[in-house]
């Protein structure tokens, strides 16, 4: 579809900010209001109300009724597993108006969200739809002795998501969770809420039945807060920083002892080794950019920590300055764009600030720092966007090094040996991911055993291809813990009781 198609989308586009409580819209409470201007443009886009305790209260107690009443949990995992494949192919029939809500939201090119939000989402719901009647619990028998573990769901769960992926955060909760047979409240973003409505909606016309899947729109300090001191909330999904999930802990430990699944904030090292042939340093300086830059560097799995072996590292820098000088910030809603904008000013602030600390701490500028601006006669001139940016000449204890931006900034350092290399990639409160160069399956095997990441990934090509196996990885460190993919995912939306039979 055209330029101008997306730009007409847009404005004619029905921004609908309901929340969905027993299946019915509820308009949400609070005397205040949540006001959105567009990452693209920076004219006012929408307001809301943004929400108070007891919109969580009634779509808590919506959950535990139908928890209660069985609609959900006791249908065969077949018959979920229908519901839910339903629910993608529904996902998939309104894709353009998912990517333009993704696009319009948070900033990320319209052909970016068609790709990657939208069908990645309907893939990763597919996928746990099809996994989840697969789980075999163990049974044994020991003489008269029989015994068996039967697998549950855990009840009522809080699915707290973050901004910079909206729609494929919200199924990396809700689909484990609705596929094991739990009912769900979701709390998106107050900053990108578009999509979740129509998911929502689209839920209960899969078949999902009324209070299984409940919505509630507002502030995370007001509905984020009240949904993880709930009694009646029995496992709090969330994805989101590290600071955030500390009070998550907080309030499950002060309220139920409701279990956490946590996804926190991430630093993730990109080592590169001297076997790397000096030939394929150009097509490895591209991948680098490419998983440093994603989605405006708003990835909590971005490469922003380049550690190189000191023998080539001048030159592989130059060349991913090169790669990185290329990318710069266009129209999300131009098809040809494939880096936008920033989500609002405020993080666009925040980005600028961690510059101006790396730069007062001695860190180099090689590219960027700097806000990038549109011509006044354009209407992009009043967005937020801003370029890749790359440090080098950087230590260990500067900020820039330490504290996740959530931006597009790259730091780079050196290494003279493995065991250094090991030291400065775990050398951070982080380990969400981590990413390595090198053609010594030796080395490959150390790596995995000594890097403190829930995800490794490890190119020896000269042709660097992206992993297509979904295994679920768990964060290590601060940056969280459980699973959101795989069976691991699965097993974590359920409790298992041992049942003992004596005959």
């Amino acid at each position: 579809m055209g330029h101008t198609d997306w730009i007409r989308r847009a404005e004619t586009a029905d921004f609908e900010i309901v929340n969905i409580v027993d299946g019915k819209d509820v308009r949400p409470g609070g005397s205040g209001g949540v006001a959105k201007r567009a990452p693209r443009t920076g004219e006012a886009m929408y307001d809301f109300p943004e929400g108070c305790p007891s919109d969580v209260d009634r779509a808590v107690r919506s959950a535990m009724a139908a928890f209660d009443e069985g609609r959900w949990r006791l249908l065969s995992a077949t018959d979920r597993k229908a519901v839910l494949l339903r629910l993608a192919d529904l996902i998939d029939r309104n894709r353009d108006e998912f990517a333009l809500y993704e696009t319009l939201d948070v900033g990320k090119p319209i052909s970016l969200s068609l790709a990657e939000d939208v069908g990645g989402s309907v893939a990763q719901l597919r996928d746990t739809a099809e996994k989840a009647d697969k789980i075999i619990s163990p049974a044994a028998q020991d003489g008269r002795h029989s015994a068996f573990m039967q697998r549950k769901p855990v009840g009522v769960i809080g699915a707290i998501v973050g901004w910079n992926y909206p729609l494929s955060l919200a199924i990396g909760k809700i689909a484990p969770a609705l596929a094991m047979g739990n009912s769900v409240i979701l709390k998106p973003s107050e900053f990108t809420p578009l999509s979740a409505t129509l998911l929502a909606k689209l839920a209960l016309e899969a078949g999902v039945p009324p209070g299984v899947f409940n919505l509630v729109h507002g502030r995370g300090d007001i509905i984020g807060a009240a949904l993880c001191a709930h009694p009646h909330v029995d496992l709090i999904s969330f994805t989101g920083s590290t600071r955030t999930g500390r009070r998550i802990m907080a309030a499950a430990g002060a309220s139920n002892l409701k279990r956490v699944v946590l996804e926190c904030g991430g630093k993730s090292p990109f080592l590169v080794f001297e076997d790397w042939p000096p030939a394929d340093l150009d097509a490895l300086a591209a991948t680098i950019v490419a998983v440093a830059f994603p989605n405006q560097g708003a990835r909590c799995t971005a490469a922003t920590r380049l550690l190189v072996h000191q023998d080539f590292k001048q030159d592989l820098v130059k060349r991913v300055v090169d790669h990185a000088r290329r990318i710069v910030p266009g129209d999300p809603l131009d098809p040809a764009t494939a880096y936008g904008a920033i989500i609002h000013e405020a993080h666009l602030s925040a980005i600028l600030a961690a510059i101006t600390s790396g730069q007062d701490a001695g860190a180099c500028v090689r590219l960027g720092g700097r806000r990038h601006r549109f011509d006044h006669r354009s209407e992009l001139s009043g967005g937020c966007y801003f370029g890749p940016t790359v440090f080098d000449d950087v230590t260990s204890d500067m900020v820039i090094a330490r504290e996740e931006v959530f931006g597009p900034v790259l730091t780079v350092q050196s290494f003279r040996s493995d065991d250094e290399a090991v030291a400065l990639a775990n050398d951070t409160d982080f380990g969400l991911s981590a990413y390595a160069a090198t053609r010594d399956l030796a080395r490959s095997q150390r790596l995995a055993r000594d890097i403190r990441a829930g995800g490794l990934m490890i190119w020896g090509t000269a042709t660097p291809r992206f992993g297509s196996i979904p295994l679920g990885s768990e964060p290590h460190k601060q940056s969280g813990f459980g699973y959101e993919t795989g069976f691991e995912a699965l097993l974590g939306c359920s409790v298992a009781t041992a049942v003992h039979v004596m005959s």
